[in-house]
């Protein structure tokens, strides 16, 4: 293979790495690959001899993707505040294999890519949320990616240091509206939770649910969702039993939402909730119920 084609591959095998940066930073599939998308056609438009020049193009396309998905972020903010109710990042599904876990084009599908750790999970994407643009692309480019400041510096358009002081107060954000966690035993709570909804078992959801807990569903204005978050353990119970009372036939399944152990509901087949749940000492702390059909469609192969 000649020296063009490796530097083709070389630039096309990017694509798994620019998908997990941008959703990281969107919290959407559909968004992430658009600007991947905008990237490569960026990337493609340079003249040959301008790529020519471009020692790595790995970083070129970093540095793009990242200013792309700042945009977009300035530009999220005023949408959301349009948003039927709350919003919630695209929930993930494990990787498919196989021609399900293709897009429309015969390549490998957005959610067939990412890779499922800590920086993907609903509760770490939530509190992103909650940062400036600035200080999410600082956060996620350096602490996830292990970017450098002086090269997050040429996505901000800022100095290093100012890049380093916007993932110190990035970090602060974390360590104040996160939760302590507790991974053991998760699995096995999670169970408890789906039993418990089957049968309508509200005392035993009580027990299960933090007296604190808070429940978000993002319905998106397409489907019937909670409009505001429903505080309380036992205001969440008689929720989710009423669910499971207007649904009749709705079957629950144990998933891996995120990378970490969620619920699926069904019915007749088809994919109507996705919740992803955080926990510490054994009980349910956060819940958050992705609803929205746009939002759901990877899972639709779900069995």
């Amino acid at each position: 293979m000649g020296t063009a084609g490796a530097r083709t591959d070389e630039v096309a095998g990017e694509r798994r790495q620019l998908i997990n940066i941008a959703y990281r930073l969107l919290g959407s599939l559909a968004e992430s690959e658009d600007a991947v998308q905008e990237a490569y056609t960026r990337w493609y438009a340079l003249a040959p001899a301008r790529r020519d020049e471009v020692a790595a193009p790995g970083a070129w396309l970093t540095t793009v993707t990242g200013r792309i998905c700042l945009d977009v972020l300035g530009s999220a903010r005023a949408r959301r505040e349009r948003y039927v109710g709350s919003w919630l990042p695209d929930p993930l599904r494990d990787p498919l294999p196989g021609p399900a876990g293709r897009d429309r084009d015969g390549g490998a599908d957005p959610a067939d890519l990412m890779v499922l750790d800590e920086s993907v999970t609903m509760a770490f994407l939530v509190v992103l949320e909650s940062m400036t643009p600035a200080e999410r692309v600082a956060v996620v480019l350096h602490d996830v990616f292990r970017y450098p400041f002086a090269e997050i510096a040429d996505v901000l358009g800022r100095t290093p240091a100012a890049c380093k002081q916007l993932a110190a107060s990035g970090r602060r954000r974390l360590r104040e509206e996160r939760a302590p966690v507790t991974a053991a035993g998760r699995g096995d709570v999670v169970r408890q939770v789906k039993e418990a909804w089957e049968t309508r078992d509200i005392a035993a959801l009580v027990g299960l649910l933090d007296p604190a807990a808070v429940l978000t569903a993002d319905g998106g204005g397409l489907t019937s969702a909670v409009l505001r978050p429903v505080e309380g353990g036992a205001r969440i119970a008689a929720y989710m039993a009423a669910i499971a009372d207007r649904a009749p036939g709705l079957e629950l399944l144990e998933r891996s939402v995120n990378g970490t152990p969620g619920l699926v509901a069904r019915s007749g087949g088809t994919v109507l909730t996705v919740a992803s749940l955080e926990i510490a000492d054994g009980r349910v702390t956060r819940l958050w119920v992705v609803r929205n059909p746009e939002k759901l469609r990877p899972w639709l192969h779900d069995a």
